[in-house]
């Protein structure tokens, strides 16, 4: 019997019987088409964080009191640590051979307003001058903080364009002034729109001098100091500079570890694919029990066929079919349902993934790898969830066959 023939036998009886053939791959569309789905949106998810993180500059160190906390454990250590200070920000500024810009951050959420309109929970952001050189923050209109308004403490704030359009609805800005808690801050720039971050506006911020931030709510905070260096390549030279710089200051004896935390962009990244590499890895899990159900259901079924047709079988043999040859049919006959129903999962993954990314800010990337995968994947169910199935009637005696009633 050619192979040929066997397929159009095997698609001949699965039109033949749709609801039940329909019942049959069930858990095989929903293994696949699971597996499809989170494996586009998750190279889409990566794809996007990789140009966002790329767009920040992959040559910027991010040196805190914390760095990554992933454990209550380390939580409880971090807390211990000494802040770091606006001193540390100007001694590195000065002493670091390998960085083009230092600037210092710290952080606060607060309700926001204008004569007329409020905000609530805007990120005010206390910066260093030359904030501008290590982020992005490409300016619209005004200008940028300089080094005059750090020194004496000016109460003048940077807009950016979420924020703007929140306060100042078809107004111009500048020169006009908003208050942050009691106190009064003047416009004196705007930057241009950032867009959005895994649905998270990267807009809503004020930027102020930090020394400002510190006198109106107060200096106990550590900051952040961001390094940036001429090239990805020097990174790790500038990693040792500030390291042994803050060391020294913070008077680290040579056996304790660093009480501070040295982050980059490669930091942020590796910890967001490690999150989902382990999403990735459960969904794959969930998606294999419906490829191990499915492929039960299929052998059941298809034992149940062979006794439906054992008088067929009988026939077939007595006319000169082989034993391999009637082993082929129904082996096929078993990878074509598993086969179809990975088709089906593939088609309906794709139309999820693209739904997602349709409604959600969540992008989708469908992959040739993941779809040849999910072909293979249902194939080989139906091979081997099938042998068992076909082995048994290819072994029937023609005789006994051909008595079946």
């Amino acid at each position: 019997m050619r192979l040929t023939e066997s397929i159009s036998l095997a698609f001949g009886s699965l039109r033949a019987n749709k609801l039940r053939s329909f019942l049959t791959i069930l858990g095989n569309i929903i293994g696949v088409m699971s597996v499809i789905a989170v494996v586009s949106i998750i190279n889409g998810m990566n794809k996007y964080v990789s140009e966002k993180i790329a767009a920040q500059g992959s040559n910027v160190l991010y040196i805190d009191k914390f760095g990554m906390i992933t454990s209550d454990e380390e939580w409880q250590e971090a807390v211990k640590r000494k802040d770091i200070l606006l001193e540390d920000e100007k001694a590195l500024a000065s002493f670091m051979k390998s960085a083009v810009a230092v600037t210092g951050q710290v952080y606060a959420r607060k309700t926001t307003k204008s004569r007329n309109q409020s905000a609530s929970r805007i990120e005010i952001k206390g910066m260093t001058e030359g904030y501008f050189e290590t982020e992005t923050y490409d300016l619209e209109d005004g200008r940028h903080l300089d080094e005059s308004d750090v020194n004496h403490k000016r109460p003048f704030a940077v807009l950016g364009y979420g924020v703007a359009e929140k306060l100042f609805p078809g107004i111009d800005p500048l020169g006009k002034e908003i208050r942050v808690g009691r106190n009064y801050l003047k416009v004196i720039g705007t930057i241009e729109k950032k867009g959005s971050l895994l649905g998270m506006s990267q807009d809503n911020f004020v930027i102020i001098p930090i020394t400002t931030f510190q006198k109106f709510f107060g200096e106990r905070q550590s900051v952040t100091i961001l390094v940036k260096t001429k090239s990805a390549e020097l990174m790790k030279k500038a990693e040792d500079e500030a390291r042994f710089l803050l060391r020294m200051r913070r008077k680290i004896p040579f056996t304790k570890p660093d009480d501070f935390a040295i982050l980059t962009a490669d930091t942020f990244m590796n910890l967001y694919k490690n999150f989902t590499s382990t999403a990735f890895i459960v969904m794959v899990g969930v998606a294999s029990l419906s490829l191990i159900v499915g492929g039960i259901v299929i052998m059941n079924i298809m034992l149940v066929t062979v006794t439906e047709r054992t008088r067929e079988i009988g026939i077939r043999k007595a006319v000169g079919a082989r034993a391999r040859d009637v082993l082929q049919q129904f082996l096929v006959e078993a990878v074509a349902l598993s086969t179809v129903g990975g088709i089906i999962g593939i088609l309906l993954g794709i139309v999820i993934a693209k739904t997602v990314s349709s409604l959600t800010p969540l992008p989708s990337s469908v992959r040739l790898w993941s779809v040849l995968a999910g072909l293979l994947v249902s194939s080989s169910v139906g091979i081997f969830f099938g042998i068992y199935p076909a082995r048994r009637a290819a072994q029937q005696d023609t005789i006994v066959a051909l008595r079946y009633e």
